[in-house]
């Protein structure tokens, strides 16, 4: 039997502890932090995955904002918002959610972000400084992950990690972050993807197995290995008749058979996710300190 690892204890912890350092800043006369978030279009996620952001920054003491615009805003509308809040004296940090609009380029838009308030840690010259082991903004949710692992004290030094899926959101980063000389990291690396052959027989050799590839249930029993660390990061809706709002989360583990043979696992939902949003709020507090003098 496993040890699940609970992301929405683990976050709610991170974010009081965040609190504390927010409530000794306004005693020590400096500013709330400020983080805006842009959300384009009505996707039923991004509205959700706002709205817990947002709620977030109101539980640890944060200022927010939220712009909205319609799914039909131009990419050229989109990238004045972008400059105006990188001009923006009063916002330390925002997100543009993702995904956007099809005719919209999000990698233009990511670059247009300044490196500065790119809390999301998305931005090529983070991304690169990150490579390089050097101070920056992490990607949220490779950042959270890193959390889970340090704080259940999961040996990763000498272990081989197995990632499945190569976003430059979670599995490309995160790969990197596990392999540098650091705890958690010093893993032996294997970033997989959907052309991987004999990925099964790769899976079954992890120590560690990370899955990101978004295709629910996914990765069975048989592909995992007795006692493996098993982090779940897929969040997919799938149409549920016994739930009254039709769908429910689905990971990419298929979580109820593989919980029986791993020795740490993440539950979907409630595991990676809530992290994702702790990590967002470390980096705001990070960007506020950074503009103090």
């Amino acid at each position: 039997m496993s040890i699940r690892i609970d992301g929405k204890a683990t976050a709610a912890q991170v974010r009081a502890e965040i609190k504390e350092k927010v409530d000794q800043l306004k005693l020590d006369g400096f500013k709330l932090p400020h983080l805006a978030a842009v959300l384009v279009g009505s996707d039923g996620g991004s509205k959700s995955y706002v709205s817990g952001k947002m709620k977030a920054c109101e539980e640890v003491g944060f200022k927010s904002s939220l712009i909205e615009k319609h799914e039909t805003t131009t990419e050229e509308e989109l990238l004045q918002i972008v400059r105006d809040l990188n001009e923006d004296s009063g916002v330390d940090g925002y997100i543009v959610q993702l995904p956007l609009p099809k005719h919209i380029s999000e990698q233009k838009v990511l670059e247009t972000i300044s490196p500065d308030k790119d809390v999301d840690g998305f931005h090529p010259l983070n991304m690169g400084k990150m490579v390089a082991g050097l101070d920056c903004f992490k990607p949220a949710t490779p950042f959270g992950i890193l959390e889970l692992l340090r704080r259940y004290e999961i040996e990763t030094s000498g272990k081989h990690c197995v990632v499945i899926g190569r976003s430059h959101i979670v599995g490309t980063p995160l790969s990197i972050m596990l392999s540098r000389n650091s705890y958690p990291g010093n893993c032996t690396v294997t970033l997989t993807h959907s052309r991987t052959k004999n990925l099964s027989t790769l899976t079954k050799m992890a120590d560690i197995l990370i899955v990101a590839l978004g295709q629910p249930e996914f990765v069975t029993n048989n592909m995992v290995k007795p006692g493996a660390v098993v982090i779940d990061v897929g969040t997919t809706r799938v149409k549920d008749a016994s739930r009254e709002r039709g769908w429910r989360l689905s990971g990419d583990v298929d979580y109820k058979r593989v919980k029986e043979k791993a020795s740490y696992i993440t539950p979907v939902p409630g595991g990676v996710g809530p992290m994702t949003i702790a990590s967002l709020m470390t980096n705001t507090l990070q960007a506020a300190k950074g503009k103090r003098p």
